[in-house]
Protein backbone atom coordinates (compact mmCIF):
# COMPACT_ATOMS: atom_id res chain seq x y z
CA UNK A 1 0.00 0.00 0.00
CA UNK A 2 1.30 3.75 -0.06
CA UNK A 3 0.99 5.36 3.31
CA UNK A 4 0.94 8.80 5.03
CA UNK A 5 2.46 8.54 8.21
CA UNK A 6 2.11 11.18 10.70
CA UNK A 7 3.83 11.58 13.75
CA UNK A 8 6.98 9.70 12.42
CA UNK A 9 9.71 11.69 14.02
CA UNK A 10 8.61 10.31 17.77
CA UNK A 11 10.15 6.75 19.06
CA UNK A 12 6.61 4.92 18.11
CA UNK A 13 6.38 6.73 14.62
CA UNK A 14 9.80 5.61 13.61
CA UNK A 15 9.31 2.26 14.48
CA UNK A 16 6.15 2.00 13.37
CA UNK A 17 8.29 3.43 9.69
CA UNK A 18 10.33 0.47 10.37
CA UNK A 19 7.99 -1.66 10.49
CA UNK A 20 5.47 -0.69 7.33
CA UNK A 21 8.57 -0.97 5.05
CA UNK A 22 9.62 -4.06 6.74
CA UNK A 23 5.99 -5.17 5.26
CA UNK A 24 6.97 -4.05 2.29
CA UNK A 25 4.33 -0.76 2.30
CA UNK A 26 5.35 2.48 0.41
CA UNK A 27 5.36 5.03 3.21
CA UNK A 28 5.41 8.95 2.82
CA UNK A 29 6.17 10.45 6.39
CA UNK A 30 5.09 13.87 7.15
CA UNK A 31 7.07 15.78 9.37
CA UNK A 32 6.79 19.21 10.85
CA UNK A 33 9.87 21.70 10.07
CA UNK A 34 12.50 22.45 12.68
CA UNK A 35 13.24 25.69 13.48
CA UNK A 36 16.37 27.78 14.48
CA UNK A 37 20.23 26.65 13.66
CA UNK A 38 19.70 22.90 14.23
CA UNK A 39 16.66 22.98 11.51
CA UNK A 40 19.30 20.91 8.90
CA UNK A 41 20.96 18.87 11.03
CA UNK A 42 17.34 17.97 12.92
CA UNK A 43 16.18 16.89 9.21
CA UNK A 44 19.18 15.37 8.30
CA UNK A 45 18.85 12.88 11.79
CA UNK A 46 14.89 12.64 10.80
CA UNK A 47 15.86 11.35 6.85
CA UNK A 48 18.60 8.86 8.58
CA UNK A 49 15.74 7.58 11.07
CA UNK A 50 13.34 6.78 8.78
CA UNK A 51 15.30 5.32 6.01
CA UNK A 52 13.21 3.71 2.94
CA UNK A 53 10.50 5.99 3.65
CA UNK A 54 10.01 9.48 1.57
CA UNK A 55 10.28 12.44 4.26
CA UNK A 56 7.98 15.52 3.30
CA UNK A 57 8.00 18.47 5.38
CA UNK A 58 4.58 20.11 6.05
CA UNK A 59 2.87 22.55 8.02
CA UNK A 60 0.33 20.69 9.72
CA UNK A 61 -1.54 23.62 11.33
CA UNK A 62 -2.83 24.36 7.77
CA UNK A 63 -4.71 22.38 6.03
CA UNK A 64 -4.19 23.63 2.27
CA UNK A 65 -0.30 23.47 3.11
CA UNK A 66 -0.88 20.06 4.43
CA UNK A 67 -2.59 18.80 1.23
CA UNK A 68 -0.28 20.81 -0.95
CA UNK A 69 3.03 19.57 0.79
CA UNK A 70 2.06 16.08 1.78
CA UNK A 71 -0.28 14.44 -0.63
CA UNK A 72 1.05 16.58 -3.85
CA UNK A 73 -1.65 15.21 -5.92
CA UNK A 74 -0.81 11.74 -5.44
CA UNK A 75 -3.34 8.98 -4.58
CA UNK A 76 -2.56 7.20 -1.07
CA UNK A 77 -4.24 3.74 0.28
CA UNK A 78 -3.98 4.49 4.20
CA UNK A 79 -2.99 7.44 6.76
CA UNK A 80 -1.42 5.96 10.15
CA UNK A 81 -1.22 8.52 12.51
CA UNK A 82 1.67 7.76 15.39
CA UNK A 83 0.62 11.38 16.68
CA UNK A 84 0.19 12.56 20.37
CA UNK A 85 0.15 15.75 22.02
CA UNK A 86 3.91 15.79 23.99
CA UNK A 87 2.31 17.14 28.23
CA UNK A 88 -1.04 15.78 28.32
CA UNK A 89 -2.11 19.05 29.53
CA UNK A 90 -6.08 20.20 27.98
CA UNK A 91 -4.62 22.57 25.40
CA UNK A 92 -1.66 20.93 23.80
CA UNK A 93 -4.28 17.86 24.26
CA UNK A 94 -7.16 19.24 22.48
CA UNK A 95 -4.88 21.14 19.92
CA UNK A 96 -3.06 17.81 18.71
CA UNK A 97 -5.14 14.69 19.97
CA UNK A 98 -8.60 15.88 18.71
CA UNK A 99 -8.03 19.48 16.54
CA UNK A 100 -4.85 18.51 14.13
CA UNK A 101 -6.30 14.76 13.99
CA UNK A 102 -9.61 16.16 12.65
CA UNK A 103 -7.28 18.21 9.97
CA UNK A 104 -6.34 14.70 9.22
CA UNK A 105 -9.33 13.38 9.12
CA UNK A 106 -10.77 15.95 6.89
CA UNK A 107 -7.93 15.59 4.38
CA UNK A 108 -8.29 11.94 4.02
CA UNK A 109 -12.08 12.03 3.59
CA UNK A 110 -11.45 14.45 0.66
CA UNK A 111 -8.39 12.49 -1.10
CA UNK A 112 -10.21 9.81 -1.13
CA UNK A 113 -7.83 7.73 1.60
CA UNK A 114 -9.97 4.81 2.65
CA UNK A 115 -8.23 3.86 5.69
CA UNK A 116 -7.35 5.44 8.97
CA UNK A 117 -5.33 3.31 12.29
CA UNK A 118 -4.86 5.41 15.03
CA UNK A 119 -2.36 5.10 17.68
CA UNK A 120 -4.22 6.28 21.08
CA UNK A 121 -4.01 4.92 24.47
CA UNK A 122 -5.70 2.42 26.90
CA UNK A 123 -6.03 4.54 29.66
CA UNK A 124 -8.94 6.27 27.49
CA UNK A 125 -10.87 3.63 28.80
CA UNK A 126 -11.33 5.02 32.05
CA UNK A 127 -11.61 9.02 31.30
CA UNK A 128 -10.58 11.11 33.99
CA UNK A 129 -8.40 13.30 32.76
CA UNK A 130 -8.24 15.90 29.80
CA UNK A 131 -6.27 14.10 27.05
CA UNK A 132 -7.95 11.06 27.91
CA UNK A 133 -11.31 13.11 26.60
CA UNK A 134 -9.28 14.71 23.88
CA UNK A 135 -8.71 11.83 22.33
CA UNK A 136 -11.81 9.67 23.07
CA UNK A 137 -13.38 12.47 21.08
CA UNK A 138 -11.79 12.15 18.25
CA UNK A 139 -11.67 7.90 18.56
CA UNK A 140 -15.68 8.61 18.63
CA UNK A 141 -14.95 10.64 15.17
CA UNK A 142 -12.87 8.22 13.54
CA UNK A 143 -15.38 5.42 14.25
CA UNK A 144 -18.43 7.59 12.43
CA UNK A 145 -16.19 8.75 9.32
CA UNK A 146 -17.25 5.78 7.64
CA UNK A 147 -12.92 4.84 6.66
CA UNK A 148 -11.88 1.99 7.23
CA UNK A 149 -10.42 1.95 11.21
CA UNK A 150 -8.27 0.51 13.51
CA UNK A 151 -8.19 2.39 16.70
CA UNK A 152 -4.89 0.83 18.96
CA UNK A 153 -4.55 1.09 22.31
CA UNK A 154 -1.67 0.21 23.93
CA UNK A 155 -0.33 -0.57 27.23
CA UNK A 156 2.78 0.95 28.86
CA UNK A 157 6.11 1.44 26.87
CA UNK A 158 9.10 0.48 28.11
CA UNK A 159 10.98 4.08 27.79
CA UNK A 160 7.77 4.81 30.17
CA UNK A 161 9.06 2.15 33.11
CA UNK A 162 12.76 2.72 32.67
CA UNK A 163 13.35 5.84 34.69
CA UNK A 164 14.27 5.11 37.66
CA UNK A 165 17.14 3.14 36.17
CA UNK A 166 19.93 6.03 36.57
CA UNK A 167 18.69 6.26 40.45
CA UNK A 168 19.56 3.12 41.42
CA UNK A 169 23.03 2.93 39.72
CA UNK A 170 23.67 6.26 41.98
CA UNK A 171 22.62 4.34 44.92
CA UNK A 172 19.42 6.10 45.40
CA UNK A 173 15.38 3.75 46.26
CA UNK A 174 13.22 2.97 43.89
CA UNK A 175 10.10 4.97 44.42
CA UNK A 176 6.83 3.14 45.20
CA UNK A 177 3.34 4.53 45.30
CA UNK A 178 1.77 3.19 48.33
CA UNK A 179 3.08 -0.72 48.30
CA UNK A 180 4.16 -1.05 45.03
CA UNK A 181 1.47 -3.24 43.86
CA UNK A 182 -1.36 -0.74 43.33
CA UNK A 183 -1.06 -1.41 39.71
CA UNK A 184 0.25 -3.56 37.10
CA UNK A 185 0.49 -3.58 33.21
CA UNK A 186 1.87 -5.52 30.13
CA UNK A 187 4.93 -3.68 28.66
CA UNK A 188 5.02 -3.65 24.93
CA UNK A 189 8.00 -2.69 23.02
CA UNK A 190 8.34 -0.24 20.54
CA UNK A 191 8.98 -3.03 17.83
CA UNK A 192 6.66 -4.84 18.34
CA UNK A 193 4.20 -2.13 18.97
CA UNK A 194 5.37 -1.11 15.80
CA UNK A 195 4.73 -4.14 13.82
CA UNK A 196 1.39 -4.14 15.41
CA UNK A 197 0.09 -1.24 14.34
CA UNK A 198 1.47 -1.79 10.39
CA UNK A 199 -0.37 -5.32 10.54
CA UNK A 200 -3.50 -3.38 10.82
CA UNK A 201 -3.20 -2.46 7.33
CA UNK A 202 -3.50 -5.94 5.89
CA UNK A 203 -5.36 -8.26 8.66
CA UNK A 204 -8.66 -7.92 8.25
CA UNK A 205 -9.77 -9.24 11.72
CA UNK A 206 -8.26 -5.89 13.23
CA UNK A 207 -10.62 -3.66 10.89
CA UNK A 208 -12.95 -1.31 12.25
CA UNK A 209 -12.08 -2.45 15.99
CA UNK A 210 -10.79 -1.03 18.96
CA UNK A 211 -7.96 -2.95 19.87
CA UNK A 212 -5.89 -2.90 23.31
CA UNK A 213 -2.54 -4.65 23.26
CA UNK A 214 -0.04 -5.52 25.46
CA UNK A 215 3.31 -7.01 25.58
CA UNK A 216 4.25 -10.96 26.52
CA UNK A 217 3.86 -12.52 29.60
CA UNK A 218 2.27 -12.10 32.54
CA UNK A 219 1.37 -8.61 34.32
CA UNK A 220 3.70 -6.84 36.33
CA UNK A 221 3.21 -4.08 39.20
CA UNK A 222 6.36 -1.63 39.65
CA UNK A 223 7.52 -3.57 42.83
CA UNK A 224 8.37 -6.49 40.47
CA UNK A 225 10.46 -3.79 38.31
CA UNK A 226 12.20 -2.49 41.08
CA UNK A 227 13.12 -6.26 42.43
CA UNK A 228 14.20 -7.17 38.76
CA UNK A 229 16.44 -3.83 38.76
CA UNK A 230 18.30 -4.27 41.59
CA UNK A 231 19.19 -7.88 40.89
CA UNK A 232 20.68 -6.98 37.21
CA UNK A 233 22.91 -3.99 39.31
CA UNK A 234 23.63 -6.75 41.72
CA UNK A 235 22.57 -4.56 44.75
CA UNK A 236 20.24 -4.85 47.86
CA UNK A 237 16.71 -3.80 47.47
CA UNK A 238 16.35 -0.09 48.71
CA UNK A 239 12.40 1.58 48.56
CA UNK A 240 10.96 4.86 49.14
CA UNK A 241 7.18 4.33 49.79
CA UNK A 242 5.17 8.05 48.30
CA UNK A 243 2.15 8.16 49.84
CA UNK A 244 -0.85 9.12 47.74
CA UNK A 245 -2.31 11.57 50.19
CA UNK A 246 1.31 13.45 49.48
CA UNK A 247 0.26 13.69 45.43
CA UNK A 248 -3.30 14.67 46.83
CA UNK A 249 -1.79 17.58 48.42
CA UNK A 250 0.24 18.55 45.75
CA UNK A 251 -2.25 18.57 43.06
CA UNK A 252 -4.30 21.08 45.52
CA UNK A 253 -1.89 23.53 46.07
CA UNK A 254 -0.82 23.72 42.45
CA UNK A 255 -4.72 24.35 41.57
CA UNK A 256 -5.47 26.69 44.66
CA UNK A 257 -2.44 28.58 42.91
CA UNK A 258 -3.11 27.91 39.49
CA UNK A 259 -6.29 30.62 40.03
CA UNK A 260 -2.99 33.75 40.66
CA UNK A 261 -0.51 32.13 38.57
CA UNK A 262 -1.86 30.03 35.26
CA UNK A 263 1.22 28.20 34.85
CA UNK A 264 1.24 26.39 38.14
CA UNK A 265 -2.43 25.11 36.71
CA UNK A 266 -0.35 23.40 33.88
CA UNK A 267 1.75 21.66 36.57
CA UNK A 268 -1.12 20.65 39.02
CA UNK A 269 -3.09 18.71 35.79
CA UNK A 270 0.65 17.02 35.44
CA UNK A 271 0.28 16.03 38.56
CA UNK A 272 -3.34 14.75 38.01
CA UNK A 273 -1.93 12.66 35.47
CA UNK A 274 1.12 11.08 37.44
CA UNK A 275 -1.62 10.14 40.36
CA UNK A 276 -3.59 8.47 37.29
CA UNK A 277 -0.81 6.32 36.50
CA UNK A 278 0.15 5.52 39.96
CA UNK A 279 -3.30 4.15 40.84
CA UNK A 280 -4.77 2.92 37.65
CA UNK A 281 -3.59 -0.43 36.09
CA UNK A 282 -2.96 -0.36 32.02
CA UNK A 283 -5.16 -3.56 31.33
CA UNK A 284 -8.26 -3.79 29.83
CA UNK A 285 -11.38 -2.17 32.17
CA UNK A 286 -13.76 -4.68 32.70
CA UNK A 287 -17.05 -2.44 33.51
CA UNK A 288 -19.09 -5.26 34.86
CA UNK A 289 -16.79 -6.06 37.73
CA UNK A 290 -15.16 -2.52 37.92
CA UNK A 291 -11.73 -4.32 37.44
CA UNK A 292 -8.84 -4.41 35.51
CA UNK A 293 -8.36 -7.70 33.96
CA UNK A 294 -4.83 -8.66 33.08
CA UNK A 295 -5.98 -11.85 31.04
CA UNK A 296 -8.46 -10.25 29.02
CA UNK A 297 -5.20 -7.69 28.43
CA UNK A 298 -4.00 -9.08 24.81
CA UNK A 299 -0.41 -10.05 24.28
CA UNK A 300 1.73 -9.09 21.16
CA UNK A 301 5.29 -9.86 19.87
CA UNK A 302 8.42 -11.34 21.86
CA UNK A 303 10.22 -8.77 23.81
CA UNK A 304 9.69 -8.65 27.41
CA UNK A 305 10.42 -5.49 29.60
CA UNK A 306 12.12 -7.29 31.93
CA UNK A 307 15.12 -7.98 28.58
CA UNK A 308 14.84 -4.51 27.64
CA UNK A 309 16.53 -4.23 31.32
CA UNK A 310 18.84 -6.52 31.28
CA UNK A 311 20.22 -4.54 27.74
CA UNK A 312 20.08 -1.00 29.58
CA UNK A 313 22.22 -2.00 32.39
CA UNK A 314 24.76 -4.30 29.58
CA UNK A 315 24.99 -1.11 27.67
CA UNK A 316 23.69 -3.04 24.51
CA UNK A 317 20.46 -0.32 24.18
CA UNK A 318 19.63 3.01 25.58
CA UNK A 319 16.19 5.18 26.14
CA UNK A 320 15.42 8.59 25.56
CA UNK A 321 13.29 9.36 28.20
CA UNK A 322 11.86 12.48 27.20
CA UNK A 323 8.34 13.17 28.26
CA UNK A 324 8.08 9.56 29.48
CA UNK A 325 10.10 10.34 32.17
CA UNK A 326 7.63 9.49 35.03
CA UNK A 327 10.16 10.14 38.16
Amino acid sequence: MRVLLLGATGTMGVATAKALVDQGHEVVCLVRASTGNKRQANLAQTHDQLAGTQVRVVDLQSSELLKQQGLKGEYFDAMVSCLASRTGTPRDAWAIDYHMHMRLLALAQNAGIRQFVLLSAICVQKPLLGFQHAKLAFEKELVESGLTYSIVRPTAFFKSLSGQLQRLKQGKPFLLFGDGRLTSCKPISDHDLGHFIASCLSDEAKHNRILPIGGPGQAITPLQQGEYLFKLLGKTPKYKHIPLSLLDLIIQILKTMGWVIPPLADKAELARIGRYYATESMLVWDPQTQSYDASATPSYGTQTLFEHYEQLVAGRADVQLGDHSVF
